[in-house]
């Protein structure tokens, strides 16, 4: 019979666990295990005190205390023996759970909690104080870095590691991993002067572990890391107040902000390259898109969702840092500081040219960009309905963020000022104290600071004021400006530097082929580099930026916020707009609405990206304030706004939701054409030293727009009504500027082609070419490429405008034949007839005309088609004697040259008929002018127009100068200057005085001549005399 083992007394038991855990032994008894301590001392200690040598949970830390203070061989050192007690303890206390006395159970599961928490508890003090215990680590010859790493960051990494953490890092945390709870006891119980400093050094450990780490490095798991020690509330308040949550100092900008500042370095991770001095590893350009024309598209789609995906991690886990932080009240005011004076610190990169050294990186701001979007998710939601929590007044009494300087929408800064004091007096001295920049920086830097301030409560009220959603709302607006629309326009200019370059290449291999040299050689080589690196942070932007579908959504529904809170400060969408602007509005920076102009344009041409987006709050904005200079003053704005419209036409748009904005939106059908013809009327004056050439552009776009509107018919039909109810007012204008801008870019353009065609002479002439110095012919050569660019977009706006001209006067010709119009229309015409079958006809013959726009056939058709419309419309028949007083084109044997060539066309035989009769009656009316001219003799100088010198039909008094002028000639000049020609006072045409009394004397004069005329029988037919222009005797070309 098998001999009963001894029961263990529960004191023995004890001692047998807390020996396991604590690897420490009373006896020297060569224990199989080498990590065993014989605490030899400490046993004497006890005997003597008359103890049995039994570790118990009274002995446990006076044990724990003699083992990690003296060296012992074969031993580890004082951090890796706690984390190991600490899992042993863990491993026991598995094992007590399946013992079957309740009571002795209960008694071990009390003695290993209390051994984890001394475990824990001595850790801290170690990790606080490593010079406490004797440290192996420092004497075994390790590197020096060690010494500044905190031995708590690899168990940290272990407890947040995941299989992946990076394109191109991984999950290792050095093969140590946390015990089961070990880094919540350590992180939750205990008080936080002691942690503070344990957390501050993790901090500088996971900030410096991010530096200069790209999408392609090892980010996620250090940020997790920081994820992680925030969810503690000593974590959250250590981080806060930390001396590099804010830097201080005189040189703090925005780059020592983004690289010095814990979350700096884990904004700054991006796929965008960043200036050199600044350069993150792995260069994501290279390792991921070099020698990308030759890469399989699948392997460059593969690329662009690895990045997408990573930055979308880095965005979700920095949203998720800020987030705790801001729920926490301790801990919120910190996190808007922070923000505040990233922003602040970050301003001029709303430059055009961004200093690097000062600025943080474009990958920081398109990065927070993300982030603060996510922040604005739960106020984005469909209807809106948290939009009544943004208060405008934060712009003029907020002193977190710089808004009052920048340019409103309206108002001057002046204005701004007034207002504000107005509004609220006692805000007077610390809005000018505001407006001045060392009172800005002395702000800003004690804003940093944390903790309550008592010396500055008038501050700490004013943040009170505001609910997290206005904040949010404004510091979202200024980072997207700063951020993701700076980077929309960067990568634009960088497409037109790859443009650029791409087309001196094709310049440089050209020329390389007619005169090689080694110095061409270079520059091509050279060149090619360029455009090679070029691509690849192109690249990088599309990564990063257009194939997130989610970023753009996110910023879309960030500006319909945007627009309809807008709207909302003037009354909500309706129309017309309120006479005079709310203030409130005129204040609002410019760049809330150029932003979500620019994101509109940006994303229009990214397919699919407006799907599913709600457009209409757009189209209305858009609608209501294009044409309203007293609500938005900036003309390129409200240019901008049409440009948004132009990449919504369904023949350009890539979304099926842009047509039913055009043709089914009541605002749009009822003043979008109206809206239209204004702003290409008051686009003529911009204020700029550009206004001239920027024009061009503008009314492009405005003319594509209007083209596609006459082809809708509800578009068409408000047109027409237009015309009639305008005729002598904005319709009138638009027809002077269309009319002024026909004749300019046509005139240029064929000046333009005569020019080519002595390049194009000089360069076919090879034996002379050759001769010329290389220099010569390389300026030549670009000369005659920028030559070529010129017609080619002169041409395409001319005939944009010849068109119009041709599709409207079908149906609308009562305003082309005014008085103060028709003789204008006229000269136009007929300058053209003659450019295009006069005596320079075969001058402007060109080899390949097509690509310069220049389609002198189709021209020609359309002008005899403007000319044939209005001679259907002219119920007065004035046109052929405004067609005749031409002095300076109009010839008769053009009409018929125009004939010969529209028949060899195949134009329609009907027009040419109608075409022929109307050069027949112009022919008539010149002969007629003759007669009468002959009829009325010498005319008195008072009579005749001063600038025309003609005779006077209804002559009115200039109020300024009290010079007298015909009514239509100065009519004519209002519609281009709005001043006296005489004076440049102001002028309109409501204020023409009409001088009734000069009148009745022209008409008792040409009453008089008429009558002598009569009674001394003069026969006119006699005194007829051939028709007098410049031109009577050309030989035309047929």
């Amino acid at each position: 019979m098998a001999t009963q083992k001894p029961q263990r007394s529960p004191a023995e038991i004890e001692d047998i666990i807390l020996r396991k855990i604590f690897l420490v032994s009373f006896v020297d008894s060569m224990e199989s295990d080498s990590r065993v301590v014989y605490l030899e001392l400490t046993a004497a200690e006890i005997l003597s005190e008359g103890k049995e040598l039994l570790l118990s949970g009274e002995l446990m830390e006076r044990v724990l205390i003699d083992r990690l203070s003296n060296q012992f061989p074969n031993a580890d050192p004082p951090f890796k023996y706690l984390i190991e007690c600490y899992q042993r303890a863990y491993d026991e206390g598995k094992k007590i759970a399946s013992m079957k006395d309740k009571n002795l159970r209960s008694d071990m599961e009390l003695l290993v909690k209390q051994a984890k928490k001394l475990a824990v508890s001595y850790c801290r003090i170690h990790v606080g104080n490593p010079d406490m215990f004797p440290n192996w680590d420092n004497s075994n010859g390790s590197n020096s870095n060690a010494k500044k790493t905190s031995p708590l960051l690899p168990l940290i990494f272990s407890e947040v590691g995941s299989t992946i953490d990076g394109f191109g890092g991984s999950g290792s945390s050095g093969g140590i991993t946390s015990p089961p709870g070990f880094l919540d006891e350590f992180f939750k119980d205990s008080d936080f002067d002691s942690l503070d400093p344990i957390l501050k050094q993790l901090y500088e450990d996971v900030r410096e572990s991010v530096m200069r780490v790209s999408a392609l490095g090892n980010f996620q798991q250090p940020l997790r890391a920081v994820l992680y020690l925030v969810s503690f509330p000593a974590g959250a308040k250590s981080l806060v107040s930390h001396n590099w949550w804010i830097p201080k100092g005189l040189y703090l900008n925005g780059r020592v902000m983004e690289m010095t500042s814990i979350l700096g370095p884990f904004f700054h991770v991006s796929a965008l390259r960043d200036h050199t001095l600044f350069k993150s590893q792995p260069d994501v350009g290279q390792q991921c898109f070099s020698d990308a024309s030759s890469r399989r598209p699948a392997d460059l789609l593969s690329s662009f969702t690895t990045i997408k995906t990573v930055m979308n991690n880095l965005y979700d886990g920095l949203n998720k840092v800020l987030l705790c932080l801001l729920k926490n009240t301790v801990t919120r005011e910190n996190v808007l500081e922070y923000l505040a004076e990233v922003i602040n610190r970050n301003a001029s990169r709303a430059h055009m040219q961004v200093d690097p050294v000062s600025c943080a990186s474009s990958g920081m701001f398109v990065n927070l960009s993300a982030v603060m979007l996510r922040l604005c998710e739960p106020f984005l939601d469909a209807n809106l309905t948290k939009r009544d929590k943004i208060d405008p007044k934060y712009v003029f009494y907020s002193n977190r963020l710089d808004l009052r300087g920048l340019t409103a929408l309206h108002a001057s800064s002046e204005e701004v000022t007034e207002y504000v004091n107005k509004a609220n007096p006692g805000a007077s001295d610390g809005f000018m104290q505001h407006m001045d920049g060392n009172n800005r920086l002395l702000q800003s830097q004690e804003a940093t600071s944390s903790g309550s301030n008592s010396s500055r409560p008038s501050v700490q009220t004013e943040k009170a004021k505001y609910p997290f959603i206005c904040e949010c709302f404004f510091m979202t607006a200024r980072v997207l400006n700063l951020g993701l629309l700076k980077a929309f326009s960067d990568f634009k200019h960088l497409v037109q530097d790859i443009s650029r370059c791409e087309d001196t290449l094709s310049t440089l291999k050209a020329m390389q082929q007619q005169a090689p040299s080694h110095q061409l050689e270079q520059d091509i080589t050279h060149l090619e580099k360029e455009i090679e690196s070029y691509s690849q942070e192109k690249l990088c932007y599309e990564a990063q930026i257009l194939r997130d579908g989610g970023l753009i959504q996110h910023a879309l529904s960030f500006y319909r916020l945007m627009v309809v809170w807008l709207v909302g400060l003037v009354g909500g969408f309706r129309m017309p707009l309120p006479s005079s602007c709310p203030m409130e509005f005129a204040c609002m920076p410019e760049h809330f609405v150029e932003d979500a102009m620019e994101l509109l344009i940006f994303a229009s041409r990214i397919p699919k990206a407006l799907d599913g987006v709600f457009l209409d709050d757009f189209m209305n904005f858009i609608i209501m304030l294009m044409a309203s200079p007293q609500y938005v003053r900036n003309p390129y704005l409200r240019a901008k706004m049409v440009e948004v419209l132009n990449s919504w036409m369904p023949r350009r748009s890539n979304s099926t939701a842009t047509t039913t904005l055009f043709e089914g939106h009541q605002l749009s059908l009822e003043y979008l054409v109206r809206n239209l013809l204004k702003l290409y009327v008051d686009i003529e004056f911009t204020g700029s030293h550009t206004q001239f050439y920027d024009k061009f552009n503008i009314r492009h776009n405005i003319a594509e727009l209007l083209e596609y509107l006459w082809q809708v018919p509800s578009h068409r039909n408000a047109w027409r009504l237009i015309a009639k109810e305008e005729e002598k007012g904005v319709y009138l204008n638009f027809l002077n500027f269309l009319i002024n801008d026909s004749i300019y870019l046509l005139d240029e353009s064929l000046n333009k082609i005569l020019e080519l065609k002595e390049l194009e002479s000089e360069m076919s002439n090879t034996v002379e070419w050759e001769r010329r110095p290389a220099q010569e012919r390389q300026e030549r050569t670009r000369l005659f490429h920028s030559q070529e660019n010129i017609i080619r977009i002169d041409m395409k706006l001319a005939n944009e405008d010849v068109s119009m001209l041709a599709f409207t006067s079908e149906q609308i010709t009562a305003p082309f034949l005014l008085p103060e119009m028709v003789e204008r229309v006229a000269s136009m015409l007929n300058y053209f007839l003659l450019q295009l079958v006069g005596p320079q006809r075969k001058s402007l013959r060109l080899k390949d005309p097509e690509k310069y726009e220049f389609r002198p056939k189709q021209l020609l058709a359309q002008i005899v088609n403007i000319y044939v419309h209005l001679a259907r419309g002219d119920k007065q028949s004035v046109f052929p004697a405004a067609i005749s007083k031409d002095g300076r084109s109009y010839n008769d044997q053009l009409f018929t040259a125009a004939a010969v060539v529209l028949g060899g066309i195949g134009e329609d035989g009907r027009i040419i008929q109608e075409f022929v009769e109307l050069g027949a009656k112009a022919k008539a009316a010149a002969s007629e002018a003759v007669d009468a001219e002959a009829a009325l003799g010498e005319i008195p100088d008072e009579f005749l127009d001063p600038i025309q010198y003609t005779l006077m039909k209804d002559p009115v008094i200039l109020p300024s100068s009290r010079i007298t002028l015909d009514r239509p000639v100065i009519l004519r000049h209002l519609l281009s200057d709005t001043t006296d020609p005489f004076n440049r006072s102001h002028l309109t045409a409501d204020m023409l005085i009409p001088n009734t009394e000069l009148k009745a004397r022209i008409e008792s004069f040409i009453r008089n001549r008429a009558t002598r005329n009569l009674g001394e029988g003069v026969n006119l037919q006699n005194n007829k005399g051939a028709i007098q222009n410049p031109t009577g005797d050309m030989t035309l070309i047929d």
